[in-house]
């Protein structure tokens, strides 16, 4: 008999033990990841009483696999658009924690008697907050579309990318002991020129391509694209040298830009939960008691120190960003736990041997403990913000009020000369690398390609030279253009002369740069393609450069690239009935939201549910499979399934978003005591039924049953139709939900 692989053994015990423990956890009411880390402990290595998982190495794949679902759901609610919004509240909070976070892991450290790059690494695996384990909180906690949560997602992406750095600091620590500048700020480069370059060309690119396949696609094709899509970026991001979260969480923003987003979200929920839970339960298998019995002292230490002050410095870090306290102090507890990424700092060390041995079971056990706490920490947010709040005195509360409204407002925004330096700015940052892009796809990939076709055929190389590079200029000429003469107005230009006395010391250079972009990009690909003098390559840029500048095609052509690209970019927004103008967007929210069958809204009118009343928000449109319902009226029904189109503040639109997408209390209900009562009858002439049509025989509105057959002359008619007659002989079959005694001709009924 063949041997069965140990790797459906494993993943029988982890499913079976976690979906016991997770029961046992929701009769509890507590949330399902301390379920599943529990449950993985009772599998692991270090619980001797329970069977253990024969291969390891399969669990941390499937667990790998976890975490892309976790990031790729994420980016799929979260969108390029909302990363925009609450872009600058990311990136400050995530820096102020990353400060406070590391002095605080130095001090512990050196206070507990670590040595200095034990220190150094205690610090950095302290300031990485873990995006999985917050997700899933949220998730069971049923939080995902509170206010704050938009702005936990934002500081979480920005502590991913500044993993990303601080494992190149560390690595460059690690073998030379010193810091190198240079090696950082080409990872910062790297970083975000391919981030860019994936935006750009996956917003531009991948909903054009649904577009065309949307009539071919059912549920099960789309499933296969959109992960297909989601491992492809996986691939990409480790190809080069980021992580896979950063990959899945990209793709998932750029889905969320097209009009599937919503579909492909649902069909992969399953996926995400299936492969999370393996992940949860991969890190309760690292619990080791012996190291807590060891060193409990000093996981108690850092655990407590990671509660406390990674929560404070979160909560001043979103203060500082310009939010209110009560969005801060929510915001802030969130990040009261260290998870994967600290895992994969330690591990670093380790490989290089420049910290102890000990501080990798320390960092794990301090993380399930921090993991443990993190659920509470977040419900006990905004109880902490009501015991606060009257406590804090009115005359800091003006301080803190008066600073959300004014802190990075929009006054600098409305300078005529800041906002055209900045445009300037972002339109030669984006255009250049597009070029860079293409000069280096055309390099490694169409010249090779060019070269061993041509050899193949005989032809001298100069022709696959000349080929490649006259193609990769046309390419370039549209973006070539846009570098160098996009947004550039003589009469706006003159303005800003006229109106800022040194405006010509920044719009000049600004220029200058712009064309420098232009001929560096044309003279990289000659230079690629054929081999002659610096010289010739830098005039012949500037003729190319020339004739690009003056050709109404290469306008006309980056025109339509530029609508096609907007057009892809808003495509999801373009569903929504209309759009809120900028001024107003503060203070209205506006989204689309799927009624569930156990919503308390469903089944009843407009007016029935008072919902301005009850939650101060409107419904402005209902979709209905193809139909779309305009300002319904009063007496709509709401039904299930309905894609509700809601306005209101975010309070008033997250409040009504519990009661739309109210789930059932139970999936599966027994409904084993619900009996219909089947009944057979002979018609005999004379009978009360005889002569009479099913219509007017009264069992329906009477008796409250209803004719499933009639048998006739050896034949049997299956549901008839209302006008049949009832004749002599005939044998009729009947079911109701009630135990029936008909008057007259109960000896001739029978129960079946």
């Amino acid at each position: 008999m063949e041997s069965l692989p140990s790797i459906f053994m494993d993943l029988a015990l982890i499913l079976v033990t976690a979906g016991v423990i997770t029961v046992i956890f929701k009769w509890l009411k507590q949330p399902l990841v301390l379920g599943y880390i529990l449950a993985g402990f009772f599998i692991g290595p270090y619980f001797k009483w329970f069977p253990v998982i024969t291969d390891p190495s399969n669990v941390h794949v499937w667990s790998d696999i976890g975490i892309v679902f976790l990031m790729f759901a994420l980016g799929l609610e979260f969108s390029i658009k909302k990363l925009k919004k609450v872009g600058a509240t990311g990136a400050i909070t995530a820096f102020t924690e990353l400060a406070i976070m590391f002095l605080i892991g130095n001090t512990v450290g050196h206070l507990i008697g670590f040595s200095s790059m034990d220190c150094i690494f205690l610090g950095c695996m302290m300031s990485i907050s873990s995006t999985a384990i917050i997700i899933k909180s949220f998730d069971d906690l049923k939080l995902k579309q509170q206010k704050y949560t938009s702005t936990v997602t934002a500081v979480l992406v920005v502590e991913d990318l500044i993993a990303v750095l601080l494992l190149v600091v560390l690595s460059t620590i690690s073998v030379s002991r010193t810091f190198d500048g240079g090696q950082l700020a080409m990872s910062m480069v790297k970083l975000v020129f391919f981030l860019i370059v994936w935006f750009v060309f996956g917003i531009y690119l991948i909903p054009t391509f649904l577009r065309w396949m949307r009539k071919y696609m059912t549920e099960e094709t789309l499933l296969l694209v959109a992960v297909g899509l989601c491992f492809a970026m996986v691939v990409l991001a480790a190809k080069a040298g980021f992580s896979t979260a950063l990959g899945a969480f990209v793709m998932g923003a750029i889905l969320a830009e097209t009009i599937e987003a919503d579909v492909i979200h649902r069909l992969i929920t399953p996926l995400k939960n299936l492969f999370s839970a393996v992940f949860f339960v991969s890190v309760g298998m690292l619990i080791q008691p012996a190291v807590l019995g060891q060193h409990w002292l000093t996981v108690l230490i850092i655990a407590a120190s990671i509660i406390l002050f990674k929560s404070l410095a979160a909560t001043t870090g979103v203060l500082l960003s310009g939010k209110p306290l009560k969005t801060a102090v929510q915001s802030g507890f969130c990040f009261c736990q260290i998870g994967e990424f600290s895992f994969i700092i330690a591990g670093l060390g380790l490989s290089y041997g420049v910290i102890d041995q000990n501080l990798y079971p320390i960092i794990v056990s301090v993380s399930i403990l921090t993991t443990f706490v993190t659920p509470y920490m977040i419900k006990g947010a905004t109880p902490f913000y009501n015991w606060l709040e009257p406590r804090l005195s009115d005359k800091f509360k003006k301080h803190l009020e008066h600073y959300s409204e004014h802190a990075f407002g929009d006054d600098a925004d409305k300078a005529a000369l800041p906002l055209f330096v900045r445009k300037q700015l972002t339109g030669i940052l984006l255009h250049g690398v597009i070029l860079a892009a293409i000069v280096l796809l055309s390099l490694s990939l169409l010249r090779p390609f060019l070269d061993k076709l041509i050899g193949e055929i005989g032809i001298p190389q100069i022709w696959s030279r000349l080929i490649g590079l006259v193609g990769t200029l046309v390419i370039m000429a549209p973006f070539l253009w846009a570098v160098s003469v996009k947004n550039v107005s003589h009469k706006k230009i003159r303005e800003l002369f006229d109106t800022y006395r040194f405006s010509q010391a920044v719009i000049i250079p600004l220029f200058v740069l712009r064309y420098f972009v232009a001929l560096f990009a044309v003279g990289a690909v000659i230079a690629g393609y054929v081999d002659i003098a610096v010289g010739f390559l830098m005039v012949l840029a500037i003729i190319v450069v020339a004739v690009v500048l003056f050709s109404r095609k290469a306008d006309g052509f980056y025109s339509r690239i530029e609508e096609s690209f907007t057009k892809n970019f808003n495509s999801r927004q373009a569903q929504a009935s209309f759009h809120i103008p900028k001024g107003m967007e503060n203070d209205f929210a506006m989204e689309r939201i799927r009624m569930t069958a156990a919503s308390p809204l469903a089944g009843k009118t407009l007016a029935q549910n008072q919902l301005r009343e009850r939650y101060g928000a409107n419904i402005v449109t209902i979709e209905r499979g193809d139909d779309i319902i305009d300002m319904p009226s009063k007496d709509q029904i709401l039904m299930p399934a309905d894609v509700l189109t809601v306005i209101g503040t975010e309070d008033q639109v997250s409040a009504i978003r519990a009661d739309i997408e109210k789930e059932a209390d139970m999936l599966v209900h027994d409904h084993s005591d619900h009996e219909m009562h089947m009944y057979r009858y002979h018609v005999e002439a004379g009978g009360p039924l005889c002569g009479l049509p099913i219509s007017a025989s009264a069992l329906a509105t009477k008796h409250h049953a209803m004719v499933i057959a009639i048998e006739r002359n050896g034949q049997r008619i299956v549901n008839p139709n209302r006008h049949i007659v009832f004749q002599h002989d005939d044998l009729i079959w009947f079911v109701s939900p009630d135990e029936l005694t008909l008057t007259g001709f109960e000896k001739k009924m029978v129960e079946i």
